[in-house]
């Protein structure tokens, strides 16, 4: 048997960088904000001295002043019981009401919410006055389902205009949503409605996907297959028109069930700490987590930071964050902080490069966008595809970038301001996290001179540190630690969904109550700038997307062949960290090479989702462990990143890294 196998990704060809030396080119770039920014922004460095003198009081301006109160609440922050936290004490607001129904009544009903541009080139244009109505029927059709203030409600539905619909209506309700993300399989979608207990499932026949109707609802009947499951209705979409299996009595189609709806839905006040919704991301355990937020800090907190970090005026700006909704970023800068806004902005269905690569820049001259936010990855592939794509369109109406998901890189950052932003528009680097609900880390467009690849510094009143091994804060330039925060913040997450002490197991003790640890290493520079340097866990960050090595290997071993497997994340060029996975198989199973390779791939997509497929498997006869029986993953990393091998001396066989790198050099001469 050959000791090692390999399956890369397509290759592509290498990205632009600037011509010139990236340090030079640099240091001739004036990047302070120029004074027409510094004149209209919404963020002003008076925001640091107000929220640094009296956070509390900061947060408690914030609230009343962005958002509708249907009660005023009591107390801004009780941190008695840390680390759960409740924010706005004895406050009641409806959050679908702050999103729709009080622009309406402000008199902006005409006012476009939405401009929906299907992958197909279909459109549709939502104002706030018609989304009203789209929620107040998506509501009314919900509670004839049965759901009522508590009941959790499953989402699994492509980036269309009833996605936000559904998800408002759940706020209006009271009844807490679980988007999870189209790319999903039945299995994941299972773990997750059965963890939330989630009682409806609102879905669709399919999603279009690269010109191609990729189905959902057919996961959907799969993950309720076999009768133990708490979902009653399934509530389906009609979006590719097609064929679906169909359970009489569970399921319904929303034409049928929304379309006749009454437009007429009062939304009941809900008390600030109603939970919203759950999300569920990756853990180090093989379980995802379902982080939990809740309503009046999150909402305060989105459409805060949506507003200075983005910048948006609401009169004027076209906003567009290409996010998905199954992920917190389209949550907090899609649904609700934006809306809460009265903003206008563009959702888009598709892919980037249906029907062609500029499709992204089409939509820009299209609408005029003037804000856009995106993930790294997407701005490393489109220097993938060269500049002369981006040139063909008038991208001039740009005036803000912004960046968010992992640390982009400076030549990225640099590509993105030229090829974009016309050398101009500045980018906000965004750090946050699903659980810490909304931005925490950005420059601020008007307030801050960029540096590019660094996120910077905490926006007013948000707390950091970066503590070194033994809990210490430090400001030493280039020394590695890890980023913590210090003080609570309104976004922040309640909880793991039914698990109080995973959450403080978590997030609360690896520093102590101090701090929350945010999983994530970093360092200070010379001008006291942050930079970001990705997760220390067993957390990779692939595409912006967290995944849990736990899991993958968990799915690997479920294999029938494969008997133990271990992976890692490996650096890449394009989407951050690529997952690589080394497997061992059982006795008796035939290594077939390339088939099996691409056998262990497809089934990882069935269980967790094409997400979470790896770049590489490689098929070895054993794993580096120590005598205690660790698998050492820092020595497989090293080989997954064709780096030396580093240390071996705390193997209890020091000869199986030799076994692996021979088999790898064997296969790579075949």
């Amino acid at each position: 048997m050959s000791c090692c196998h390999i399956t890369l990704a397509p290759n592509d060809e290498e990205p632009e960088v600037p011509d010139e030396n990236l340090s030079s080119h640099l240091a001739e770039l004036d990047l302070s904000p120029s004074e027409e920014l510094k004149a209209q922004a919404v963020g002003t460095e008076d925001l640091f001295a107000e929220a640094e003198s009296d956070p509390e009081a900061f947060w408690a301006r914030q609230a009343r002043e962005r958002l509708t109160w249907s009660k005023d609440f009591d107390q801004t922050l009780d941190w008695s019981e840390a680390p759960f936290a409740k924010w706005f004490v004895g406050g009641e607001l409806n959050v679908a009401h702050n999103c729709v129904d009080r622009h309406v009544e402000a008199g902006n009903g005409d006012r476009v919410a939405l401009h929906f541009e299907g992958e197909g080139g279909d459109t549709r244009t939502v104002t706030y006055a018609q989304l009203k109505d789209d929620v107040c029927r998506a509501a009314n059709a919900l509670v004839e389902l049965g759901v009522s203030k508590g009941d959790r409600v499953a989402i699994y539905l492509p980036m269309i205009p009833e996605a936000i619909a559904t998800m408002l209506a759940c706020a209006r309700l009271g009844a807490p949503h679980s988007v999870i993300f189209g790319g999903f399989s039945a299995e994941a979608l299972r773990t997750r409605i059965n963890d939330a207990e989630a009682r409806v499932v609102v879905t669709a026949d399919g999603q279009w996907r690269r010109g191609k109707a990729a189905p959902l609802k057919p996961a959907v009947d799969e993950a309720l297959a076999g009768g133990d499951t708490p979902v009653e209705k399934v509530l389906v979409v009609k979006r590719t028109e097609s064929e679906v299996e169909w359970t009489d009595g569970r399921d319904v189609w929303w034409h049928d069930l929304v379309d006749g709806q009454s437009t007429e839905h009062t939304a009941e006040p809900m008390d600030a700490e109603h939970p919203l919704f759950i999300l569920y991301t990756s853990g180090t355990t093989g379980k995802p987590k379902g982080i939990f937020h809740t309503t009046g800090g999150y909402l305060t907190q989105t459409a805060y930071t949506n507003a200075v970090v983005h910048d948006v005026h609401p009169e004027t700006d076209v906003y567009w964050c290409t996010a998905d909704i199954g992920w917190v970023t389209g949550h907090s800068y899609i649904v609700y902080g934006p809306l809460a806004n009265g903003a206008t902005q563009v959702l888009y269905e598709g892919t980037p490069d249906t029907p062609h690569q500029g499709r992204w820049w089409e939509i820009v001259e299209k609408y005029k966008v003037s804000i856009l936010y995106t993930a790294p990855t997407a701005i490393r592939t489109f220097m993938k595809w060269g500049s002369d794509i981006p040139a063909k369109f008038d991208l001039s109406s740009i005036r803000v970038l912004g960046s968010v998901g992992e640390p982009i890189n400076p030549e990225a950052w640099l590509w993105y301001r030229k090829n974009i932003g016309g050398d101009k528009a500045p980018i906000v680097d965004t750090w946050w996290q699903t659980e810490t609900g909304a931005i925490m880390i950005s420059p601020l467009p008007g307030v801050t001179t960029l540096e590019p690849g660094s996120a910077q510094r905490p926006i007013p009143g948000i707390s950091a540190e970066i503590l070194d091994d033994e809990g210490k804060p430090f400001t030493e330039p280039d020394k590695v630690g890890y980023l913590v925060l210090t003080q609570p913040w309104p976004s922040m997450l309640r909880g793991i969904w039914g698990d109080p002490e995973r959450y403080k197991e978590t997030y609360w003790s690896r520093f102590g109550e101090k701090y929350y640890f945010a999983g994530d290493g970093a360092k200070y520079d010379e001008k006291g700038n942050i930079w970001l340097l990705g997760r220390v866990d067993d957390v990779m960050n692939v595409s912006g997307h967290r995944l849990s090595t736990a899991e993958i290997e968990s799915a690997l071993v479920s294999h029938p062949s494969v008997a133990e497997a271990a992976v890692v994340g490996a650096t890449d060029e394009t989407t951050g960290q690529a997952v690589v996975a080394f497997v061992i198989l059982r006795g008796g199973a035939e290594d077939h090479g390339d088939q099996t390779v691409q056998e262990l791939r497809n089934h990882v997509a069935k269980e967790i989702g094409p997400i979470a497929k790896p770049r590489q498997i490689m098929v070895v006869p054993e794993l580096p462990k120590t005598r205690s029986g660790k698998i050492m993953r820092r020595l497989l990393k090293d080989v997954a990143e064709n780096r030396e091998v580093g240390d071996v001396t705390t193997l209890a066989d020091s000869s199986v890294m030799n076994l692996i790198q021979q088999g790898l050099s064997k296969d790579s001469s075949d």
